[in-house]
């Protein structure tokens, strides 16, 4: 009989065999309860000998052999597709691999795929590959538009990634009707001569239906919204059980003076500060996290289901949060006058803002006073025009949080931290869910103290489970490849600026500080964004190179992220002096690491896809509108530009330019040049463009080029002598990118223009 590991590798290597998750495996080899940890022991062996391997939902894959690349598949209109490689990639592979639409199989956007190589290349060098495995689906579940068509029905799927409507079988199936959104998930995926099949599982109203949208993005992207009823019972006896008065294991606080800063809308309220100051000069900052830790045990429904989430969703208009809002809005928040619990970490820095000592407490707290973030500076610059309107131990607080926090964030930007320049727009609605206008977020320095003092407690907690030499999970962002940065180097010349050494954190930095409130502020920023790499969750010492720090991790809001959880678990470990207790083993890190950054990464697109359509509903009744916008892309059929107040991104076709030109583009430094005229669009550049044509369910927006703008002027220089601090890391941002039997339903009619402009948006208002 063979042994255990031969079993696996056989199994594996199979015809037909689809990634299994462990437990299963081990069912279909027939191994016993018994023989589970050895069988555990087997395929973790053959994964670290690069045999086998996990995917990022935790199912087992064959590895890659030589000769083919493994990756994600984008779709073009066309049909074709490019692979988007894992990293690492194969030896002398550069860039994505073109794969012909007679080549794609029934692969799909999202899927991940095998690609064999072959020897064609496109012009310009570019490799060619065939699809021989679809290793894992993206989804199964999509949206679209329902129609009946002769005896059965049909749908047209939602966006750009299925040309031919989808046969769901019987018409009226669940009480569908002409024009409703349904969700259907897919029984055969279409290809090249195959119609797809599914079956529609729910209807959710018709399109323009108030919140239909929401559901849409909802479904598409595989959000859990609603809590089941064990997790729900979880969390009631959690609330049942909790006596604020109970100060058993714990650091009493209640009578220190505590401040929360939040946006004026918050709901939540995950993080507080307390402040002394010593007469040594040393300075004793407290940043007190709610202790969610206490009411998620592990191994719970409760702890199962936020697990499963990985975080919170904040969609434009609706919130769907990691944990049930008994706990997320009422036992962990901490709301003012309220005594709640925390995880506290107190860190000592000298006059100069150097740490010198930090320790841990789990601790009771009672919040002084809760501020809006637009409170705070008026207060602070009010001096003694402050009295009478907080208290004189509540302005001295914030006084003194000011002050730490320029410090710190100076020691920072002089440590080689980096920050990107990107204006956020905030979307603003009326009471129908319905985008009313825009505003850019303010941000100023009373944003900056929290962001330092969150900073400074995540750096604090990642070096202290680090000297411990514990495995946790870190938040990392990886240094930008050295191709990406060159490239970058070269359009910077071509800007006419100089940038000695690209690879330098120090240069950089220089850089994006010589063009601050300059013409050419966007285009470096956009640039420079597109270079960078995504952060991500992971055990392994990466590193975070926008933060210029070696050690950090999320600890400060456990409330919507499932990681701070776990460090939250990690320190309890620590408090308690379990010393046994070395958390989760390197796999399973790495494991629930793609989890939640992939889980992370759903929400971010989420929020930005529902934003995209609601704006295309702004804009369905305005075309013709004009609004200068700035460019985000450059292709060799055009580029992508985006609002400057209205943050809608469309595309300016090649085909809508001059016709009398013909524009050369030039991929490494991202110009089309035109060859008559020497027009050259390039990104960042201002233009003013019109609504050609708003399509929202396959969410295209058509611009037209009136006029290229000058270069924006330079913006005032502020006063303040400290850098402004980053809305977020780089590489949290960076965070981007069918045949039929009966004929294709035909577009509704183009909408006509209102004729009316909208308002001049406001700028005001922020949330952090």
């Amino acid at each position: 009989m063979p042994s255990l590991q031969q079993q696996l590798l056989d199994y594996t290597s199979g015809d037909g065999y689809r990634p299994e998750k462990p437990k299963a495996l081990a069912k279909k080899l027939g191994v016993t309860k018994k023989r589970l940890s050895e069988f555990d022991s087997v395929l973790h062996g053959l994964v670290a000998d690069g045999r086998l391997r996990f995917l990022d939902s935790g199912r087992v894959a064959v590895s890659v052999p030589p000769g083919y690349v493994l990756g994600v598949i984008q779709k073009t209109a066309s049909g074709a597709g490019f692979l988007i490689p894992h990293e690492p990639r194969p030896p002398n592979l550069v860039g994505d691999v073109y794969i012909d639409r007679r080549d794609m199989r029934d692969a799909q956007r999202g899927d991940e795929v095998l690609v064999r190589l072959i020897s064609r290349r496109r012009s310009g060098g570019q490799r060619c590959g065939i699809i021989v495995d679809i290793v894992e689906r993206a989804t199964n579940v999509f949206v679209g538009s329902y129609y009946v068509e002769g005896d059965a029905g049909w749908v047209l799927i939602d966006g750009k990634n299925f040309n031919e409507p989808i046969w769901v079988g019987d018409p009226g199936a669940k009480g569908a009707r002409e024009g409703d959104k349904v969700v259907i998930e897919m029984l055969r995926f279409p290809s090249l001569g195959q119609t797809g099949e599914a079956v529609l599982t729910e209807v959710l109203g018709p399109r323009g239906k108030t919140g239909v949208d929401t559901l849409t993005i909802i479904h598409e992207y595989g959000i859990p919204d609603e809590f089941q009823d064990d997790v729900l019972e979880d969390a009631r006896l959690e609330a049942e059980n909790f006596d604020p008065e109970s100060r058993e294991n714990r650091e009493d606080l209640t009578r220190e003076t505590i401040v929360t800063i939040d946006p004026a809308d918050a709901r939540d309220f995950d993080d507080a500060i307390s402040l002394n100051r010593s007469e040594d000069g040393h300075w004793h900052l407290g940043v007190h996290i709610a202790d969610v830790s206490y009411f998620v045990q592990p191994g719970t429904a409760l702890d199962r289901e936020a697990e499963k989430r990985g975080t919170s969703v904040y969609l434009p208009t609706k919130v769907i949060p990691m944990l049930p809002e008994v706990i997320s809005n009422g036992l962990a928040s901490l709301q003012e006058k309220r005594v709640r619990y925390a995880k506290s970490a107190f860190i000592e820095f000298n006059a100069e803002g150097v740490p010198v000592h930090t320790h841990f407490a789990n601790t009771a707290i009672s919040v002084t006073k809760r501020f809006a973030y637009e409170q705070v500076m008026p207060l602070i610059k009010a001096g003694k025009g402050a009295k009478g309107k907080v208290t004189a131990k509540v302005h001295r607080l914030l006084c003194d949080m000011h002050r730490l926090a320029m410090i710190l964030r100076r020691r920072r930007f002089e440590h080689g931290a980096l920050e990107l320049d990107m204006p956020e727009i905030k979307l603003e609605f009326d009471k129908q869910g319905r985008v009313s206008g825009a505003h850019e977020r303010e941000h100023d320095e009373s944003h900056q103290i929290i962001e330092e003092f969150m900073l400074a407690a995540n750096i604090a907690v990642a070096t202290e489970l680090s000297d411990r030499k514990l495995s946790f999970l870190r938040r990392a962002h990886g240094e930008p490849s050295p191709v990406k940065l060159k490239a970058f180097a070269e359009f910077v010349t071509s800007l006419g600026l100089e940038l000695k050494r690209a690879q330098s954190r120090p240069h950089l930095q220089k850089l994006l500080l010589k063009v601050k409130d300059t013409p050419e502020s966007q285009a470096v920023n956009y640039a420079l964004l597109r270079s960078m790499k995504q952060a991500e969750y992971t055990p392994f010492d990466v590193g975070h190179y926008a933060l210029a720090e070696d050690e950090y991790c999320h600890f400060t809001s456990p409330i919507r992220r499932y990681p701070d959880l776990h460090i939250h678990r990690l320190i309890d470990g620590i408090l308690f002096k379990r010393k046994t207790h070395q958390g989760a083993g390197e796999e399973e890190l790495v494991r629930l690491g793609q989890h939640c950054s992939a889980t992370a990464r759903r929400a971010e697109r989420a929020e930005r896809e529902l934003t995209k359509i609601k704006l295309l509903t702004y804009l369905e009744e305005r075309v013709g509108m004009e609004m200068d916008a700035v460019i985000t892309g450059v292709d060799r059929f055009g580029f992508f530009c985006r609002g400057l107040e209205l943050p809608a991104e469309g595309l300016v076709h090649l085909s809508t330019l001059s016709q009398r030109d013909i524009f050369d583009y030039d991929r490494s430094v991202m110009t089309l040049t035109g060859r008559r005229t020497g027009m050259v669009f390039r990104l960042g550049d201002r233009v003013r463009v019109t609504v050609a044509l708003v399509d929202v369910d396959r969410r295209e927006l058509d611009l037209q080029l009136v006029e290229k703008l000058p270069p924006a002027k330079r913006r005032p220089k502020k006063h303040s002598p400290q850098p402004k601090a980053p809305r977020k890391s780089p590489a949290d941002k960076a965070s981007k990118s069918r045949k039929s039997a009966p004929p294709k339903k035909k577009p509704a009619s183009q909408p006509k223009s209102s004729g009316k402009k909208p308002s001049r948006a406001k700028r005001s208002g922020g949330k952090r």
